[in-house]
């Protein structure tokens, strides 16, 4: 039995029995708690106890650990899963020949915005920042969002909030914030009434051929924003013409090109966004890099037109204190200050690495990278190997191994892009296990040096292991 497609049409909840394969995860958790405040009965399974499945539990979900064929439950309506979650994961195939229906993460949550604004903001870089910015000014703005993501920001109340009311149409939360990843072309599964596309590079060369694939996912994605709605995109970007074509909704563009409807100047630290050449909002930049100042405005424009008033989001965004992961400042330690961040892709290492270097101006940039996946280290070598020019030293661990096959696994090495690092001048070093590396770093650290641990896996764990052996 294959899993069912289920009819476009917003669902009721109402004591539904859902259970979520992966509960633990940031979006799996973020929409079992919007599936709960709508009234339906969720459980859960993970592979391991984490800070996620314990606060889920702290709050009253049932969530099994680990995984298996038993942690499905007798009675249950609907199975949830992510994209990460194969065909034979065993209760999932518990759950085909049970004939319970299957149904993916963003198919479900795309169904949550029928009959609501939805906002989704898609881009292979930033979706977490803008969508963690954006939440934050509607609600220091006194609306009410609904909102999921997948990251963790304190400050919004972590990575997911449905909102208390009620959803009517004319209520505050009847707005529906998500990001909108291209992962599985996940995005298609959306009914966004608002559209943001930040940019558009090529990644996930996994699943799509060429850049070519990618520009026609993220037109299709596009083109699923209602007429009545609006889309905001990046006006620099090479495909923006390419993925707007043939669109039936309000389209403009942001950036910092005085040629784009909405402009972005940044003065050192202070950002003003200008409107046909007009300034709207100003407002100092609580974090450095061009990157963050186009994702702040991004958000800015989206909060305004879903009701926020300039001087409000002005504000905000300068009150905005950043989410986990993040160049996330961790803290100092002798004089050596620690920095974590999320950054996989070779645009995001060159862009973090660059504005780390330029607002700490360390004496050295020490940093340690964790490569995710095999098959985007292997597609992306090239531009890796010019991705770290801001930084002093580079030591990277193991390939960060998930999604790929054994095949793919043996194709390429961390040793493979060191030896590629250093033929082209590169300081790099390949260190593993994560203790040998916390190790390293306290022989290699002076004061005045700046560490940055980065990636999308779990090479957070180095930094810390090191910030705490004192």
């Amino acid at each position: 039995m294959s899993d069912p497609t289920p009819p476009a049409q917003a669902p009721d909840l109402n004591q539904q029995r859902l259970h979520f394969i992966g509960i633990g995860g940031s979006g799996m958790s973020g929409l079992a708690r919007l599936c709960a405040a709508r009234g339906a009965v969720v459980s859960g399974s993970d592979r391991e106890v984490s800070p996620a499945v314990l606060k889920l539990r702290s709050e009253g979900f049932d969530v099994t650990v680990p995984q298996g064929e038993d942690a499905l439950p007798e009675l249950v309506d609907r199975v949830v899963v992510s994209a990460a979650i194969p065909i034979d994961h065993p209760e999932r195939a518990a759950a085909q020949r049970r004939e319970v229906p299957v149904e993916k993460y963003a198919a479900l949550l795309g169904r949550l915005m029928i009959g609501r604004r939805g906002v989704a903001v898609a881009g292979t870089h930033g979706k977490s920042t803008t969508t963690s910015i954006l939440c934050h000014t509607l609600l220091q703005s006194g609306l009410d969002p609904s909102f999921i993501l997948g990251a963790h920001c304190e400050q919004i109340g972590g990575g997911a909030r449905a909102g208390s009311a009620g959803g009517g149409p004319q209520a505050a939360s009847d707005v529906l914030i998500a990001e909108a990843c291209e992962y599985d072309r996940s995005f298609h599964n959306f009914h966004p009434t608002h559209g943001l596309v930040l940019n558009v590079e090529a990644d996930h060369l996994d699943l799509y051929a060429s850049i070519d694939e990618i520009v026609e996912s993220f037109a299709l994605f596009a083109g699923l924003i209602h007429a009545d709605g609006s889309l905001l995109i990046q006006h620099e970007s090479p495909h923006r013409m390419a993925i707007t074509a043939g669109v039936s909704c309000a389209v403009q563009t942001i950036g910092f090109a005085p040629q784009a409807d909405w402009q972005i100047e940044l003065d050192g630290g202070h950002v003003t966004l200008k409107h046909g050449g007009m300034p709207v909002a100003e407002w100092d930049s609580p974090m450095p890099g061009d990157h963050f100042a186009y994702n702040a405005a991004a958000a800015a424009v989206t909060a305004h037109r879903l009701g926020a008033p300039w001087q409000t989001i002005a504000t905000a965004i300068s009150g905005f204190t950043g989410l986990d992961r993040r160049m996330q400042l961790i803290g100092e330690r002798g004089g050596v200050t620690l920095v974590d961040d999320y950054g996989h892709h070779p645009t995001e290492i060159d862009t973090t690495l660059r504005a780390l270097r330029a607002h700490h101006q360390p004496g050295r940039l020490i940093c340690v990278f964790q490569p995710h996946q095999h098959s985007r280290t292997r597609h992306l070598m090239e531009q890796f190997l010019v991705s770290f020019g801001a930084a002093d030293v580079v030591i990277v661990p193991e390939i960060f191994f998930v999604r790929d096959t054994e095949q793919e696994r043996q194709s390429v090495t961390a040793g493979d892009l060191v030896d590629r690092l250093r033929e082209r001048g590169v300081k790099a070093r390949h260190v593993h296990p994560f203790g040998a590396i916390a190790e390293q770093l306290e022989e290699l650290v002076r004061p005045g040096d700046l560490v940055v641990t980065m990636g999308a896996g779990n090479v957070w764990q180095v930094g810390r292991a090191w910030f705490e052996a004192r």
